[in-house]
């Protein structure tokens, strides 16, 4: 198969996540978090991004979630204590909802549609925090130079946090006959494609744009966030999955993988 150019892969992902965002508020969630956003302690970030972020600092800060897809937890950080937040999607229709989310919330945030690849200036150098969690860096075709992009929107000596999931599980498919057995290399280079909607649990049996999911070897990560001029102030695995619920059975086993990760990285 003839693989796409990066600009087409990026512009096929944001047309896929377009169309997903229907089935995302079509589930029983959304009502429950247009109720859980309208007090002023709202969030949903776990205990393990807490304590990263917790020890970092948020309290006063100007913070920025990058690729905020709804913005519930774009919407969060005020909890800890942010002055400011924003959020930035290349989703219009993902961010429709963040915006109808922020507008039942007693906090202000603003929400920016643009692909991290072409940032207004403006944002250059603006924000203390940065915030990346799952599901973001395996929708960029290069991840060096998306960390490029991401370290010109901090300050100096400002904190990129990201809590994803961990690259060794690309190598395994939970669907499959024997999901414990390794099924794709760790170092591959061709992306995941899915013509099916995006959606978190299960599947939806109809046509789509197609979306590709570019893995990333940890080496690849930290060259290009050291590359961006980010110092590894913090990496930390865990053996708990923060990915879809087909992930878990990957929990609790003897021969434990790593599953997911937090990671700091300062702009020098």
């Amino acid at each position: 198969m003839e693989m796409p150019t990066n600009e087409t892969a990026i512009a096929s992902n944001r047309d896929a996540w377009n169309d997903s965002a229907r089935h995302h508020k079509d589930s029983p969630e959304w009502p429950a978090l247009l109720e859980a956003v309208t007090h002023s302690d709202f969030s949903c970030i776990d205990d393990t991004l807490r304590a990263v972020l917790e020890q970092v600092g948020v309290a006063g800060k100007d913070a920025v979630q990058v690729g905020c897809n709804n913005g519930r937890e774009s919407l969060s950080l005020f909890a800890l204590g942010a002055r400011s937040v924003v959020g930035i999607d290349q989703s219009q229709a993902f961010l429709d909802q963040a915006r109808e989310l922020a507008s039942r919330s007693p906090h202000s945030a603003k929400f920016i549609e643009a692909d991290i690849h072409h940032l207004p200036t403006e944002l250059h150098e603006q924000f203390d925090l940065a915030l990346i969690t799952i599901g973001v860096l395996n929708w960029m075709p290069d991840i060096a130079e998306f960390f490029r992009h991401v370290a010109q929107i901090l300050k100096p000596g400002g904190a990129l946090v990201i809590y994803e999931t961990h690259p060794f599980l690309e190598m395994f498919d939970p669907e499959a006959n024997d999901p414990y057995r390794p099924d794709s290399s760790y170092f591959r280079s061709e992306p995941f494609v899915q013509t099916q909607p995006i959606v978190y649990e299960g599947k939806v049996e109809q046509q789509a744009p197609a979306s590709y999911w570019f893995v990333h070897t940890l080496g690849a990560m930290f060259s290009g966030a050291l590359d961006a001029g980010l110092r590894i102030s913090h990496f930390k695995e865990y053996p708990h999955s923060n990915r879809e619920e087909l992930y878990d059975q990957y929990e609790q086993q003897k021969a434990q993988l790593p599953l997911c990760f937090t990671w700091v990285g300062i702009k020098g």
